[in-house]
């Protein structure tokens, strides 16, 4: 196996320990990890158990269950497909919606108090750096994925 570079090295050291102390998931919403994930994907909007099932990359019945325990404690709700009434579609409820926008701002309070103790110069250098690294991965943020997101092109410091 080829050895990494000394960059990509620092990258994958520097990037799970920024996420652990800027992303950290918050006890006071006591959420499982999967279920987090449902929530976060359905913010942008309704989506079939079938489509979740796809893109987490689990089961139709692991999604079944999600949705279940989360339609329990009311963060979720399945609709009627309108083309095909044996269809659901799982969407937020405003107590999901407003669990995972409270969860943003935590996190957003979190990266504004890093960023204050940075220079201006360093923050745009670090936007810059991050936005030339997720060209690179070869994942180009289409409008959907940015807009579904509330991601602007660029962000000034």
């Amino acid at each position: 196996m080829k050895e990494p570079t000394s960059t990509a090295a620092q990258v994958e050291i520097l990037l799970p320990r920024i996420m652990r102390r800027l992303f950290a998931l918050d006890p006071a919403h006591d959420l499982p990890l999967a279920q987090l994930r449902v929530c976060t994907i359905l913010q942008s909007g309704p989506q079939t158990v079938s489509w979740l099932s796809e893109e987490l990359g689990i089961s139709v019945s692991a999604v079944t269950q999600l949705t279940d325990r989360l339609e329990k404690a009311e963060l979720v709700r399945r609709a009627p497909e309108p083309s095909d009434r044996r269809c659901k579609r799982l969407r937020l409820t405003t107590k999901g919606a407003n669990l995972m926008q409270s969860r943003r701002a935590d996190r957003l309070r979190r990266v504004e108090r890093a960023l204050r103790r940075m220079p201006a110069r360093k923050q745009e250098q670090l936007l810059d750096g991050l936005h030339a690294l997720l060209e690179a991965t070869g994942v180009a943020q289409t409008p959907t994925t940015s807009a579904a997101h509330n991601i602007p092109d660029r962000i000034a410091p």
